[in-house]
């Protein structure tokens, strides 16, 4: 299961990922359609090159979050509201970024326990991203706490560990 799951993330780019690099791309500068695809190609070597199919339906869905706006010469620019959505996403990548290195740090389980962690998130991150513009202000914050307590949950045991290993 891990193995067929590493693979699936390792050739194609995980759901919900456009997403999110259009709107870290939006903070930077207002770009066209076509900037943003060139934008993905040339940060990913050519690895991935996102089809108009893909970006511009995404822009649509974007605009009616009224997480972008179209400007007169026809390029896209985030706002408040996305930037928002942007920065509360960087908020959760770094948490989860710490925790993994800590659950890598502690070898093979550590390592097993990060993928499956790995596969709850994307799967979360999928179902939230498909459904962000239909959620209450309530839902996503109820969302947010439960992603909270989770990465708790990760703390303790290390924070336990930790204080076994400073006693001996």
């Amino acid at each position: 299961m891990c193995a067929s799951w590493i693979q699936r993330v390792g050739s194609t780019i995980p759901r919900g990922f456009s997403r999110y690099f259009i709107l870290e791309l939006l903070k930077k500068k207002p770009l066209s359609g076509k900037e943003i695809i060139d934008s993905a190609t040339k940060q990913s070597e050519g690895k991935w090159k996102p089809s108009p199919g893909l970006i511009y339906p995404l822009l649509g869905r974007l605009l009616d979050e009224g997480l972008i706006e179209e400007s007169k010469d026809g390029k896209y620019q985030i706002t408040r509201k996305g930037k928002s959505t942007a920065d509360d996403l960087e908020t959760v990548t770094n948490i989860v970024k710490n925790q993994l290195d800590v659950l890598f740090r502690i070898g093979n389980v550590g390592r097993f326990a990060a993928i499956d962690i790995l596969e709850r998130i994307s799967t979360m991150a999928a179902m939230l991203s498909s459904n962000v513009s239909n959620m209450t202000k309530e839902e996503t914050e109820k969302y947010k706490k439960f992603l909270q307590s989770e990465l708790r949950k990760i703390d303790e045991p290390e924070k336990k560990k930790g204080k076994e290993i400073n006693i001996e």
